[in-house]
């Protein structure tokens, strides 16, 4: 046998360089929604500002999300992503099946017509304010080609569902913020989308209306099978969904899930449960209150036990906490 010949059923070249290229790309993730390493980097006079530094996000058909950080965290970047109305600087971003990247400005047009809907928190920008309630509901879908006959139906049904049938023949100023909202809610699901987007949909509204909001949503979800992601940064919207998704830095840290959970007494209760978030390149954010505790900084020590990872603070951490405690908690913290 020649030197450069393979053993007999030992795999060639190719081989190799096929099983070399699977192993280097992680599993994709499922759901109609699929972000892996998004990044978005903004230019302005010379500044370079990375308002998302690979974030990884999926959220399965049917789901309820609500995706919070506080303002500069990348949240409302990555909804203008999600709407077609931004294009990414690098990363993958699907959407029921459409490339965010690869769109040409037509397919985008039709995608924001009839793939995603879209609330804005701003109740002036969801309707018009010389058309009826029912007039705005009706208007997407002339984009459409929908048939004028339908049209009427369509939105008298969409405004009973979400409990504002009342005002169909009222324009904006005459209705409350709330009643805005559910017809805003109402037109960004006249078109039958896969995805309601809302940004800070309970921004200008009270604690009450805000559950109301919250409820009308809850009914797309449930009875219209839209799938909804909720952009905001107040953290207590996190009681009104299945899942929350934090977003710090760019990227997505931590997971809260919300699951009924039946007790040893036979009794159901909501109970939740918050998860750090593994990105396909094995990194997480540690919670800033973890790391402060443990005086965590810069470099920590790993170990691989039975069931669980261990982290630790190096040992020049460990000095500095030690001469803090022995100093009565006062001093410089660690480098």
């Amino acid at each position: 046998m020649a030197a450069h010949e393979p053993a007999a059923g030992a795999p060639d070249l190719a081989e190799l360089t096929r099983r070399a290229a699977a192993a280097a790309v992680p599993e994709r993730e499922d759901g109609l929604v699929v972000c892996e390493n998004l990044v978005r980097i903004y230019r302005t006079e010379g500044v370079e500002v990375q308002a998302l530094q690979g974030l990884d996000l999926a959220v399965a058909e049917g789901e309820m999300v609500a995706v919070i950080g506080a303002s500069g965290s990348g949240k409302s970047t990555l909804l203008g992503i999600l709407s077609g109305q931004d294009v990414p600087t690098a990363g993958s971003a699907e959407v029921a099946g459409h490339d965010l990247l690869a769109m040409k400005r037509r397919a985008r047009l039709a995608y924001r017509r009839s793939t995603v809907g879209f609330v804005w928190q701003q109740t002036g920008r969801n309707l018009l304010p010389y058309l009826t309630a029912a007039e705005n509901v009706m208007l997407p879908m002339s984009y459409v080609g929908a048939k004028r006959a339908g049209r009427r139906a369509r939105a008298e049904e969409l405004l009973g569902l979400l409990g504002v049938g009342h005002v169909a023949d009222r324009t904006p100023d005459a209705m409350s913020g709330g009643e805005q909202q559910r017809v805003a809610i109402a037109v960004a699901n006249a078109n039958e989308p896969r995805v309601l987007l809302a940004d800070e949909p309970t921004g200008e509204l009270d604690t009450a209306t805000s559950d109301d909001i919250f409820a009308a949503l809850r009914r797309a979800n449930e009875e219209l099978g839209v799938t909804v992601v909720v952009v905001t940064h107040d953290a207590l919207v996190s009681e009104q969904v299945q899942r929350t998704v934090r977003i710090r830095d760019g990227r997505t840290s931590t997971e809260v899930l919300r699951r009924v959970a039946t007790g040893a007494d036979g009794l159901q209760a909501l109970t939740s449960e918050e998860y750090a978030v593994l990105d396909r390149n094995g990194r997480l954010q540690i919670p800033r209150e973890f790391t402060e505790r443990l005086h965590l900084r810069r470099r920590v020590r790993l170990a691989l036990e039975t069931d669980h990872v261990g982290v630790w603070p190096d040992d020049a951490a460990r000095r500095a906490k030690a001469r803090q405690a022995a100093a009565g908690g006062t001093g410089p913290e660690p480098e």
